[in-house]
């Protein structure tokens, strides 16, 4: 059995039975089972994932019966070959049935045949294939076409329009560039531009946050320059929560949501490993994880707390100079890093809402008088982002916005939300 196609297998079955994040489960995959192409695996991976609707569309009119019967596994192979037919032009034709057909024999023994059949009818009939009628039904269209659960497609129609709302699905479709963000305290970002060019990576600055760099190329982490500290992986638009919140050496910090770390060690490099960073969360094993990752950093002035932030901690009730409130949201701004949040249901939406008011009532009482505090999320919604911040700022008239940003993936970042507020004297 082809070893690529396997741990491709391997991980989709893993996020569709047990809700696992795709990231995560491809890195564990790729080190247990070693495949020769790390990248032919991501690529079909991330193309089931971010197309799955509409993979099915395509399958569900040449299975008279219909999809419910259709085992997972089963499906799921159909879903990879159909994928490879239609989307990756380094696989031919024949290759992608005969190999899906031979997973087959092995994954789902007894149906090889079926899986043959429908494969070979899709070469033969998808010029007849048909989507929903965009005229008629623009938002079952939209859901389909960029495989997104219809509430998305309502939410960003409702806030955007239509237009903007499509640019926000097929931006959300697209594979990211990597950022890395230079770690200040080790190197400079041009001289570490120079040192990783000089490894046959691309590499260009980022024109959105200072310290960002976009690299092309495979092996990054496996680089010496990562091995000590001198950078670490992130997004432009998380990199851009840190720099507007402005820590400076000597600073007292709260950073109350902190892992998986990103964010913390962001705001400890500008402080120059002065002044003390307090960095909450509710989860152990996360808190140890960014334990280790400061210790590649090189940065000590991080003090880890175990604690659920909806509530705040006595001892620091007006002690801190700067604080971070980055909340867990629904993630819409990460769809294309994550393709499994484009299936999640709006039912918890409300509840996680309220979340978001109690963690950043409880940051507010951690400012002093003339101190900053700095909201963020990874989404693109107003319930959780610019309404938010009206509901707080009506409540806590001591607070005044200074800056407000809202990222989106058409301008090639993560869509992200950040709002910077004063505490007045």
């Amino acid at each position: 059995m082809d070893i690529n196609r396997k741990t491709a297998f391997d991980v989709l079955m893993d996020v569709e039975k047990n809700e696992a994040y795709s990231n995560l489960s491809l890195n564990n995959y790729i080190e247990k089972n070693r495949p020769d192409s790390p990248a032919f695996v991501r690529e079909l991976v991330y193309g089931v994932l971010k197309n799955k609707f509409l993979l099915d569309r395509f399958l569900q009119q040449l299975i008279p019966s219909g999809l419910k019967k259709v085992k997972k596994q089963d499906l799921m192979l159909l879903r990879m070959g159909v994928y490879q037919i239609s989307y990756m032009d380094s696989v031919p034709e024949y290759a992608a049935v005969s190999r899906t057909v031979d997973m087959a024999k092995k994954l789902a023994r007894g149906r090889e045949g079926f899986i043959n059949g429908v494969l070979r009818g899709y070469i033969r009939n998808r010029q007849q294939l048909v989507l929903p009628d965009r005229k008629e039904k623009l938002e079952e269209y939209l859901s389909v076409m960029y495989s997104v659960e219809p509430w998305i497609v309502r939410l960003w129609t409702e806030a955007y329009g239509e237009e903007k709302a499509e640019e926000l699905l097929k931006a959300s479709n697209e594979t990211p560039e990597l950022c890395i963000r230079v770690n200040l305290m080790k190197t400079h970002r041009d001289s570490l531009k120079e040192r990783l060019e000089a490894q046959d990576f691309q590499v260009k600055k980022s024109e959105v946050s200072c310290r960002g760099l976009l690299v092309r190329g495979s092996g990054l982490l496996e680089t010496k320059e990562y091995e000590e500290g001198f950078f670490s992986v992130q997004d432009e638009a998380s990199i851009l929560a840190s720099d507007m919140l402005g820590a400076e050496p000597a600073d007292k910090v709260a950073d109350v949501c902190a892992a998986p770390g990103g964010k913390t060690f962001a705001t400890a490099e500008l402080m120059a490993g002065e002044g003390v960073i307090y960095a909450m969360d509710k989860y152990e094993h996360k808190l140890k994880l960014m334990e280790a990752q400061a210790k590649r950093a090189g940065i000590y002035n991080i003090r880890l707390l175990l604690h659920d932030s909806t509530a705040p901690r006595q001892e620091l009730k007006g002690q801190m100079d700067k604080v971070l409130a980055d909340v867990p949201c629904s993630g819409l701004g990460v769809m294309r890093r994550k393709p499994e949040i484009k299936y999640k249901g709006r039912q918890d939406l409300e509840e996680l809402i309220e979340r978001q008011e109690r963690i950043l009532k409880a940051a507010a009482e951690y400012v002093r008088a003339g101190g900053i505090l700095v909201y963020s999320t990874c989404t693109i919604n107003p319930l959780e982002n610019e309404n938010q911040i009206e509901k707080f700022l009506r409540g806590n008239k001591e607070f005044k916005a200074l800056e407000q940003k809202q990222l989106l993936p058409t301008g090639g970042t993560d869509g992200f939300f950040i709002c910077k507020m004063r505490k007045e004297q």
